[in-house]
């Protein structure tokens, strides 16, 4: 697990931990593991919705995240994973622009909740997506994928933190290509 850093105008006092790590686990998945320790009494967590699904604007109480881009691509995708189940992805052109919905497939959420813990795991098929390590004429071997991991967390005053592998300068911007830091490589799928 990769600890997530806050950014410095969010502090997030309550947050006593929050690590995160991705991993590919088939030809066109990957896995998101995010962890939170924290003090229960001093953050909202989203309560389950009965069979969750797609949601926007999870972002704005507490959420998961990842941005995924390939190498000399301005292209990339953003996922959001709620502990409530609900779930979105969008696909961008170029940094905020041309966004659109984006997978095939609803990813695969898991939840484990303790004390003082919070667990979120989540498998996302990139199938469809310019990211997916599709062999096309004139494809590299291997894929490589820019990652950027962060989470947004909501106290019981409606405050948010958010905090990330990497922050830009300025205030808090997950879509900033310089928060794109964890590099994942893999052979393309022939």
């Amino acid at each position: 697990m990769i600890p997530l850093r806050a950014h410095p105008g969010t502090p997030g006092e309550a947050v006593l931990r929050l690590a995160a790590r991705a991993e590919l686990v088939r030809p066109h998945s990957l896995r998101f593991h995010y962890l939170l320790e924290a003090q229960p009494e001093r953050i909202r967590i989203p309560a389950p919705v009965p069979d969750g699904g797609r949601a926007d604007q999870l972002w704005a109480r507490t959420c998961f995240e990842a941005f995924i881009a390939c190498d000399e691509s301005s292209q990339y995708l953003e996922l959001n994973f709620s502990p409530s189940g609900e779930w979105a992805a969008y696909g961008f052109q170029s940094y905020r622009h041309g966004m659109a919905p984006a997978l095939e497939e609803a990813p695969r959420l898991a939840l484990r909740r303790g004390a003082k813990r919070l667990e979120l795991e989540a498998e996302v098929s990139l199938r469809g997506t310019p990211q997916a390590p599709d062999a096309g004429a004139g494809a590299p071997e291997e894929v490589r994928l820019r990652i950027s991991l962060s989470a947004v967390v909501e106290d019981r005053e409606g405050r948010l933190s958010y905090w990330a592998l990497r922050h830009p300068p300025g205030r808090p911007d997950f879509h900033h290509p310089d928060t794109f830091s964890l590099a994942l490589q893999f052979p393309r799928i022939p």
